[in-house]
């Protein structure tokens, strides 16, 4: 017998071969298409949106990840106490300085998936008046059409960070509009000041789940105010100043 037969050769799998071969091939496909999904939910769904001010705390703390849900208001109203995410300008994107393709994309990317502050024009705040209110507030103490709303510090229960003192109101908020306010009064610039009441097609959504860091991670739930008083028949939209860009 002939010992030089050729044998296979050991530990040579092809089909193993094939299928890394072929894995390879696929993964650019692969990566396009998760960019697209994540693209699609972006867009339409659910956003990923990082805090970068104070102005919402205790609720929610800088560098929290939270959570907004983009359709929440296409089949109903938006509701008092609900946190919202909004634009001052209706979401026009802001022109981006870097002449890099790669960089403009990774920095979208980063913002989208709540890796990095979002654009200065959007903001994070609670809703408290809704169209036709009157609100009002004197010593810490908000009025929805002549009812003290229910909120109370977080030492005492509640979502503040603490009660603010300076009066404020009484004004009307107009039709098609919401009155925003940070959790954290006497630190947020929101309709009480520069902002004005917010029309509701510059909301983007409703936050609704704090992801990141796990150790603050919970659901933002609505809380619970009783029986306001019905608003009156709301003035006509007027256009608030926005010359002012503060802090979120």
């Amino acid at each position: 017998m002939d010992e030089s037969t050729e044998r296979p050769a050991v530990g040579v799998d092809e089909p193993t071969a094939h299928r890394k071969r072929s894995f390879l091939s696929e993964l650019p496909v692969l990566i396009i298409v998760a960019f697209v999904l994540a693209l699609v939910l972006k867009t339409f769904l659910v956003q990923a949106f990082y805090i970068p001010s104070s102005s919402m705390e205790p609720t929610l703390q800088i560098g929290d990840r939270v959570l907004v849900n983009k359709l929440a208001h296409s089949f109903r109203e938006p509701r008092r106490g609900e946190v919202i995410v909004f634009s001052v300008d209706g979401g026009v994107p802001i022109p981006n300085d870097a002449s890099n393709p790669v960089v403009r994309f990774l920095r979208g990317l980063a913002g989208g998936l709540g890796m990095a502050p979002a654009s200065e024009r959007d903001f994070i705040k609670r809703i408290i008046g809704l169209p036709g209110d009157v609100i009002a507030m004197q010593n810490g103490i908000v009025t929805i059409n002549g009812m003290p709303l229910p909120e109370a510090p977080a030492s005492e229960g509640g979502y503040l960070s603490e009660r603010h003192l300076e009066p404020f109101g009484p004004i009307t908020v107009p039709e098609g509009h919401y009155f925003m306010m940070g959790d954290n009064r006497p630190n947020s610039s929101d309709s009480r000041y520069s902002l004005g009441a917010i029309p509701e097609g510059h909301m983007v959504g409703r936050a609704f789940v704090v992801i990141w860091p796990m150790s603050s991670a919970a659901l933002l739930t609505l809380p619970e105010y009783g029986d306001i008083p019905e608003p009156a028949a709301a003035p006509a939209a007027v256009q608030a100043d926005q010359s002012a860009r503060p802090a979120a």
